[in-house]
């Protein structure tokens, strides 16, 4: 053996021998020795958690078996450290999640000895019989005194628990410590399990004008620990991570009643944090709702929309005839009055009641992360009495990579009021407007737009010639 080899051996002999006299001496911090809890929850899934802890130490080595922490810890990230002048030094830690079955625990017996308790059913007196456990696969294979046997005939006692089988996750940390004593320490680490979204509720006046919007921050815990008085924190925006297997879960909210607002709001780098403003558990396996913003009378815009395709231009076209549904949208502006803050990203459910007074649902669509002063733009669904239908009336080429197109589209509207729809097409390539029946705007470079008012109950005709290069 070479001088390296020797000390290597010696250093995992001392290694082992420190784990073993830590293992006995093992002392178990569990959810009452939190003096703080802190949840910093961002949208993908992920938690960061930080507790502070009243922590026993043993001047020098110490096995501390931290309990009633997240189900969904990302071990790697997990850090002990003294906050009350101490000094630990970390040797290992281990995050053990095998949990505490009764199949595990035969499973780690194999090779080992149990006793096997029999029961005699005309008597019920009892009888015992070491064994010891050949195998676990698929069944139990017993091997006895003067037999091997498959099954269990009666109950299996055991002499102890396997030290690395616990009842819940726990995170093992052997470490060395200054001084004996009490000392305050702070366990942080991220999780998966714990996520957030926000979810809107807005109700649309009779007249349409305007609406009233109600913001809830929907937090799901499924991390398997509870959190106890936390101080919560929300971070809303698209923070980068390396992907890992982690789901993120997707729940559906109610419409409720609008809420008073409970969040605090401030900038942290490029995102927004938002910060109950009193403490609150979160249990596990529990979806909780926290107010986050209230705003009533906000002015609407509704819209009729129909949106074309870029490749109705790049040739023939036999089968546009059909009809095509005509989208129904509202916007606002996210300025002034009770709004002007930041939109986190989520569904917003709109409502609307009828002649009688009942709210019914109309609607809903998802927004993504909306600064102040930006158009927050929903769409409900599509027009029942407002209907297109669309015709290509000629195509051409003209010269070389030049094609000229012509279309009709024709509008209806079954409805006792007048409206406005806008027609929206895409045309690829480098185009210009040959023929229109009505003047249009551009939409940006590669879109035409036209605003048409069709009659109660009648429609309204949009012939346009459109010349491409490409």
């Amino acid at each position: 053996m070479t001088i390296r080899s020797s000390r290597r051996a010696l250093a995992l002999a001392i290694l082992a021998a420190f784990s073993l006299t830590a293992l006995a001496a093992e002392k178990i911090s569990r959810a009452e020795d939190r003096e703080e809890v802190a949840v910093t929850i961002y949208n993908d899934s992920l938690a960061l958690i930080k507790e502070v802890r009243r922590i026993p130490f043993e001047r020098g080595a110490n096995s501390i078996a931290l309990r009633d922490v997240s189900a969904k810890m990302r071990p790697e990230t997990a850090s002990l450290r003294a906050l009350s002048g101490g000094s630990l030094r970390l040797i290992e830690q281990n995050f053990d999640f095998d949990l505490l079955t009764p199949q595990k625990l035969l499973e780690k017996y194999v090779g080992r000895s149990v006793t096997v308790i029999r029961t005699n059913p005309a008597t019920g007196a009892e009888t015992r019989e070491p064994a010891e456990v050949l195998a676990t696969n698929g069944g139990v294979v017993l091997k006895y005194a003067d037999r091997i046997e498959t099954g269990v005939p009666g109950r299996i006692a055991y002499g102890a628990i396997p030290a690395n089988l616990r009842d819940r996750p726990t995170l093992v940390v052997q470490l060395e410590s200054a001084a004996a004593g009490r000392q305050t320490a702070e366990l942080s680490y991220l999780s998966g399990g714990l996520s957030w979204r926000a979810d809107y509720v807005a109700e649309l006046a009779g007249d349409e004008s305007k609406l009233d919007l109600a913001g809830w921050v929907t937090l799901t815990n499924q991390s398997g620990a509870s959190y106890e008085n936390a101080r919560l924190q929300l971070v809303a925006g698209d923070v980068n991570r390396v992907r890992d297997e982690m789901r993120t879960q997707q729940f559906a909210a109610k419409a409720m009643a609008a809420p008073a607002p409970e969040m605090v709001r401030e900038q942290l780098f490029e995102y927004h944090l938002y910060s109950l403003n009193r403490p609150t558990t979160v249990l596990d396996n529990q979806t909780k709702q926290v107010a986050l913003l209230s705003a009533s009378g906000v002015p609407v815009r509704k819209e009729y929309r129909l949106a074309g395709q870029d490749w109705y231009y790049r040739g023939a076209q036999s089968d546009l005839g059909r009809q095509h549904k005509v989208g129904v949208f509202i916007e606002f502006d996210n300025k002034g009055g009770e709004l002007g803050q930041p939109l986190p990203k989520g569904i917003v459910r709109v409502y609307k009641k009828d002649s009688r007074g009942n709210a019914l649902f109309i609607g809903e669509d998802r927004i993504d992360h909306t600064a102040k002063n930006e158009v927050v733009r929903l769409k409900l669904g599509d027009a029942f009495d407002v209907k297109a239908a669309r015709k290509q009336t000629s195509f051409r080429k003209i010269a070389d990579k030049v094609y000229e197109s012509a279309f009709s589209i024709e509008l209806s509207n079954a409805k006792d009021i007048p409206v406005t729809v806008k027609v929206v097409e895409p045309v690829p390539g480098d185009w210009e407007m040959v023929a229109e029946s009505q003047k249009h705007t551009k939409g940006d470079a590669h879109s035409a737009v036209w605003l048409l008012t069709v009659p109660a109950g009648g429609k309204a005709t949009l012939d346009y010639s459109v010349r491409m290069r490409w």
